[in-house]
C-alpha cells in the first residue's frame, strides 16, 4: 500500500533521501518504509558518519536521515561537516534517545530535526517531507525537550535565505565575482547565478548596493 504524504511531489521529483545507520537491519526496515511512499525515494545508504559525509557529497540528496550514534564518526560531527560542506542538504536525526543535551547538540549542529526510532511511519513521512521544505521537525514524544533545544535553534532571518544563500549573499557583500564565488563553494557559475536571482526576488532587491545593505542588516560582515 502507498502512503501519501501532506506535501505533493515537486516538479523535479520524488525527495531524494540518504539514510545512515550502522545497523543493516534499522536501514532495511526504513527503506521498506520510504519505498511504499511515492514522493520519496532513498538514494543510498550509509554505515558510519564519515560515509555519510563522503556519500552526501556524491549524492545530493534532498534529506539525511541519519542516527546520532554511529561509528568512526557519529551524527552530530557528521552533520557539523554536512553544514559546513553541503548546506543545502537537509540533516533529520534518528535515534533511540530523547536526552535534552542530544537534542541541542544535533540542532545546534545544523540539523533540521530529530525523531525518535519507535516513530509511526507516517510521522516519519512527515518529518522528511518538512525539512525538505526548510521546515524543523521533532518527534512529539520529545515533549518539553523541545523547548530546551529550540532556544539554541538558528534565528531564521526575515528573508527566510537558505545557508547557502546566505554563503552566496557574503561573498556578493563582498565584491566577489561569480566566477571566485563558484569555485570557492564547490558549486557552478549557472548556479551561483540562480542564488543572485533567487536572493534578489526574497530581498526586495535591485542591485548590489542593497543586497550589500541586506547583509550587513543580517550581520553577515561582521
Amino acid at each position: 500500500m502507498t502512503m501519501t504524504s501532506p506535501h505533493s511531489e515537486t516538479s523535479r521529483g520524488p525527495i531524494r533521501v540518504l539514510l545512515a545507520d550502522d545497523h543493516e537491519l534499522v536501514r532495511d526496515g526504513i527503506r521498506a518504509r520510504l519505498q511504499k511512499v511515492s514522493e520519496l525515494e532513498v538514494v543510498g545508504e550509509a554505515t558510519n558518519g564519515r560515509e555519510a559525509v563522503r556519500m552526501t557529497r556524491n549524492l545530493k540528496p534532498d534529506v539525511l536521515l541519519m542516527d546520532v550514534s554511529m561509528p568512526i564518526m557519529n551524527g552530530l560531527e557528521a552533520a557539523m561537516e554536512i553544514r559546513k560542506t553541503q548546506p543545502d542538504v537537509a540533516v533529520l536525526i534518528l535515534s533511540v534517545y530523547d536526552n535534552p543535551e542530544y537534542v541541542r547538540g544535533v540542532v545546534q549542529a545544523g540539523a533540521r530535526g530529530y525523531i525518535l526510532k519507535d516513530i509511526s511511519a507516517q510521522e516519519m513521512i512527515t518529518a522528511i517531507t518538512s525539512v525538505a521544505s526548510g521546515g524543523y521537525f521533532f518527534s512529539s514524544a520529545i515533549g518539553p525537550t523541545l523547548v530546551g533545544a529550540s532556544a539554541s535553534a538558528p534565528v531564521e532571518d526575515p528573508y527566510g535565505l537558505t545557508e547557502r544563500e546566505r554563503q552566496v549573499l557574503t561573498a556578493i557583500a563582498k565584491g566577489q565575482p561569480n566566477k571566485e564565488v563558484a569555485a570557492a563553494l564547490g558549486i557552478s557559475v549557472r548556479t551561483v547565478e540562480s542564488h543572485r536571482l533567487n536572493l534578489r526576488e526574497k530581498v526586495g532587491s535591485r542591485n548590489a548596493a542593497q543586497l550589500y545593505r541586506v547583509a550587513q542588516e543580517l550581520g553577515l560582515l561582521d
